[in-house]
């Protein structure tokens, strides 16, 4: 039965001040489906396009089930990709912030021993892709002996990947009885294959979308030269000036390159792929979703399940090679309710990728003419006043739950063996706070962060200025987000 309010779940006040904070109005389809399901305890397997609400459907009832208390994961979720695992691990931090919830993303081309730490704290969740999740788990810095909870997100990407080996080492690792859930956006028949060994009597959920990417998204295409690409991107993109626009390219070295011409050209312009370190692929997404610039050229690593906001026009500088990768690419525009527009370069030697993709999604993408020298020139004046204005920089997700918390920094930590013990004491003895006005602590080698809830940040500050902490006055400051 759909729900017409989460109230209805009977869900904790901390995770529906959450979820009222992140406006989230009412259950989507699939969050309707999953969420008393997962409440209920049994396993369940979800067809459903991306930017259906998925994420939040399984977050919602794990951080609902999970006992605070006990220090061991409870839950871990499989992603294919480390900015997929990053963006999983965000969301359900927002939505279990009230809960004071720890969840922790682990992934490859990240300092392992930074991970370890991490890990080493009380944690409640962990997010990460297959092949960190088992360097962990081999290393015995991930103890999986608690976890009640498995979700396979984007379930057909893992199998495209080669990642079906090192999901059921994962999953052979876990306790048989816990509640899994297997996401998907198609469902190829090795899925079915994995779901007959690792679930139990799996409710099975296909969500319809009620304005399919074919009603949000105008699909273009237009025949070119390999060497007139560039100059057919400039003109398309003068004349269609987006405020947002993603250009999808199938190499690194081809998003360096075009990269290179647009910042060249004075496009407000960034680049993302794998061959950069993470901490600039992390950086780069979320300057673009925060409208620092208006154009990102990417390979398929942004691609998938990346949930960015209005972003206006896609371009494929190149077609992608597999049918899967057409669909979602486009998917990164006319996200849930919105319109958006997909264009598509096709040389000469490329029509069986293009054959492919028309088979794939039922129709044929409308043949365009290049626009005219005229109607360039008419458009440049337009392009060129946006291109100079300030950009419009969006609030971060999550900036609502923050505005009644406070993140404190004390100057102690592991080496002066500071534990949470001793903070949540000496904020205790504070008049007026209680254990409900202290949120997430996060203790590092010498420093400390502490979250204060409920707008108590201020005085707890002032108080500490003259409060011993472990029985010394320690420097403590408000902490830079």
């Amino acid at each position: 039965m759909i729900k017409g309010s989460f109230n209805e779940y009977q869900l904790s006040v901390e995770l529906l001040k959450a979820i009222s904070l992140l406006n989230f109005s009412c259950p989507t389809k699939v969050q309707s489906q999953v969420i008393p399901t997962v409440l209920a305890k049994k396993d369940i397997i979800v067809r459903s396009q991306t930017g259906s609400g998925k994420t939040a459907a399984f977050a919602i009832p794990i951080c609902e089930l999970v006992d605070w208390e006990q220090n061991k994961p409870q839950a871990i979720v499989l992603t294919p990709t480390r900015e997929l695992a990053v963006q999983v691990r965000e969301d359900m931090f927002h939505i279990g912030r009230f809960k004071r919830l720890k969840v922790a993303a682990v992934f490859g081309k990240y300092p392992f021993h930074v991970q370890e730490k991490e890990l080493k704290q009380k944690t409640h969740v962990v997010v990460g892709t297959p092949g960190r999740l088992i360097d962990h788990i081999d290393r015995g810095t991930l103890d999986t002996s608690c976890v009640r909870f498995l979700v396979i997100d984007e379930a057909d990407e893992m199998l495209n990947m080669g990642f079906i080996e090192q999901i059921e080492t994962i999953i052979s690792s876990l306790p048989k009885e816990r509640v899994t859930i297997l996401l998907s956006a198609t469902m190829p028949q090795d899925i079915h294959v994995l779901c007959s060994k690792i679930m139990k009597d799996p409710i099975r959920v296909e969500i319809e979308e009620e304005n399919p990417a074919a009603d949000r998204i105008a699909q273009e295409l237009y025949h070119v030269d390999q060497t007139d690409k560039m100059q057919l991107l400039r003109d398309l993109t003068i004349v269609e000036n987006p405020d947002s626009c993603m250009i999808f390219c199938n190499t690194k070295q081809t998003v360096d390159e075009v990269h290179a011409e647009l910042v060249e050209l004075n496009y407000s312009c960034e680049k993302l792929h794998g061959g950069m370190e993470q901490r600039d692929r992390l950086g780069v997404m979320n300057q673009f979703k925060q409208g620092f610039f208006r154009y990102l050229c990417a390979t398929d690593v942004a691609a998938r399940g990346l949930d960015i906001d209005d972003i206006t026009l896609v371009i494929n500088y190149d077609i992608p090679h597999d049918k899967e990768s057409y669909v979602h690419r486009i998917g990164r525009t006319g996200r849930v309710d919105k319109l958006g527009k997909a264009i598509t370069f096709v040389t000469q030697n490329e029509h069986k990728f293009l054959n492919d993709i028309h088979a794939y999604i039922g129709k044929e993408i409308h043949l365009m003419e290049r626009p005219e020298k005229e109607t360039v020139h008419q458009s440049k004046q337009d392009f060129t006043t946006k291109t100079n204005m300030q950009p419009e920089i969006k609030e971060s997700k999550g900036a609502q739950l923050s505005t009644e918390i406070t993140k404190i920094h004390v100057n102690a930590g592991k080496k002066t063996k500071m534990r949470p013990v001793d903070i949540v004491g000496t904020l205790c003895s504070i008049q007026g706070i209680t254990a409900a006005d202290i949120g997430i602590i996060n203790i590092l080698d010498v420093s400390t962060f502490v979250e204060i809830l409920n707008n108590k940040g201020e005085s707890v500050l002032r108080e500490l200025q003259d409060t011993p902490i472990k029985g010394r006055l320690r420097k403590v400051s408000k902490a830079d987000r």
